[in-house]
């Protein structure tokens, strides 16, 4: 196959997989009260069909991308989206609640494989100076997965029962998967020497697991002695962690995205903006909904300004990011962020629609913005050999980000009676804020080049070729 047709297949799969994983978050919350009604579920066996899938995927990410890189993104991507399919389909069809838990917890592990080789797949196909575009359409596409879910969801719920969205999963998942396997993978260049690093692994994935499962239950539970005891768990994992992964010959993540400084802040970035994000469409719901009094349709309609800006800013970042470097690009996404959630902090009774949308607008603009940057930074700045942990990295923290930020969202209106939504979205308005400076971190124009922010060899080849 020749390499044009090779990379539009690459994109092609990269968009597929991300918009199959988008879209089962945004449905499988649509279908959840049927679900639970015709299994006879409790609300918490119901809440674990979210919990589990998040929990398997989160803790194994990273090796997950590592494994990528090692045996071939192609193949990771082909075994993830056709056990994603898979999976699919056995839930529609499970008899009972465990069995759908069960299920959806084996889905995050096929997800995980899934994810980080998405990202790793462009890395390999793509230079790394026209990486832009590629993460700017699967961003796109994300992000009107994101948008038609709730929709598409409802309409599948209403007219065929819970399990259709499940299985409108399976038939591209198949699809894309086998399509995957009947291509040759282009040639690998250097595969990364020595072990896998397993304790290295199940000493991140401990740390995740237990970061996880503390930041889902704070909205349930509040801040109890077990949510403090596995934040402490979490903080004493994560030294051991760091400290073992500097010392060990073959570590999971490899010195150069352990010790780069750009990586280290488009991460930091990623999880800011992403809380910020996630836990202002949460608020904002609750005020459009217990405030407003508006229905659940006519909310989609308020808060559809930030879809399109996710789905039209996207290539317009790639674009902007181009020109003016990534710096200069995510602190003008992350300035959009900031306001658009300190706009939707003000709304009151009074507020318009114009007002409402307004705010939305601004918060997808940001987003989009800062989501196509901040992974066009991980993905770049890592070698080609380490694409996979890149990825992983990127993709670990747009989990936790939204988990961070629904969780602090709540915590904060708990406090404040759960009737203002000013507080809870000043908040978030200043975590999505701690991102600026780390913005500061990241590279310049391409072709400025620092003493610590030197691109990847790889990229510094392509040039040499030029």
């Amino acid at each position: 196959m020749k390499s044009s047709a090779r990379r539009r297949l690459t994109l092609t799969s990269s968009v597929v997989g991300a918009v199959i994983v988008a879209l089962d978050g945004t449905v499988l919350t649509v279908a959840q009260p049927t679900l639970q009604r015709e299994l006879n579920a409790s609300f918490s066996q119901v809440q674990w069909t979210s919990t589990g899938y998040l929990i398997a995927v989160a803790s194994l990410l990273v090796f997950a991308g590592r494994l990528g890189d090692r045996y071939g993104h192609q193949r990771l991507f082909a075994m993830g989206i056709l056990g994603f399919g898979a999976t699919s389909a056995g839930i529609g069809l499970a008899p009972g609640i465990g069995w759908v838990i069960g299920l959806r917890v084996a889905q995050g592990i096929f997800g995980a494989l899934l994810q980080p080789a998405t990202l790793g797949m462009l890395r390999a196909a793509y230079p790394p100076d026209r990486l832009g575009m590629p993460i700017a359409l699967r961003t796109s596409a994300i992000g009107l997965a994101a948008a038609a879910g709730p929709v598409v969801g409802g309409a599948l719920v209403t007219h065929l029962g819970w399990r259709a969205v499940f299985f409108l999963h399976v038939v591209p998942a198949l699809v894309m998967g086998a399509l995957v396997l009947t291509v040759r993978a282009p040639a690998r260049g250097r595969v990364p020497a020595g072990g896998l690093d397993l304790s290295g692994a199940c000493l991140l994935a401990v740390a995740l697991v237990c970061l996880v499962r503390a930041l889902v239950g704070i909205p349930e539970t509040g801040w109890t002695t077990a949510t403090a005891l596995e934040l402490v768990v979490v903080a004493a994992t994560g030294a051991v962690f760091v400290r073992h992964e500097r010392r060990t010959a073959n570590p999971l993540l490899p010195p150069d995205v352990l010790g780069s400084a750009a990586i280290g802040a488009a991460l930091g970035i990623l999880v800011a903006a992403s809380a910020a994000m996630l836990g202002a469409l949460f608020v904002g719901s609750y005020f459009l909904q217990e405030v407003l009094r508006l229905d659940p349709l006519r909310t989609s309609l308020h808060a559809l300004p930030g879809a399109v800006m996710m789905v039209v800013g996207a290539p317009v970042s790639a674009v902007l990011m181009r020109r003016l470097g990534a710096r200069r690009t995510s602190l003008a996404g992350l300035g959009n962020l900031t306001l658009g959630v300190v706009l939707l902090s003000r709304l009151d009774e009074e507020s318009t629609a114009v007002a409402i949308g307004t705010g939305f607008l601004l918060l997808g603009a940001g987003f989009a913005t800062v989501m196509v940057t901040a992974t066009a930074v991980v993905v770049r700045h890592a070698s080609a050999s380490s694409a996979g942990v890149a990825g992983g990295l990127q993709q670990t923290a747009m989990n936790v980000g939204p988990t961070l930020g629904i969780s602090v969202a709540t915590t904060v209106m708990a406090l404040t009676g759960g009737v203002a939504t000013g507080p809870p979205l000043t908040v978030l308005a200043a975590v999505s804020a701690t991102g600026l400076p780390l913005a500061l971190r990241l590279p310049g124009r391409i072709g400025t080049v620092t003493a610590d922010r030197r691109p990847p060899q790889d990229a510094v080849e392509v040039r040499a070729r030029r």
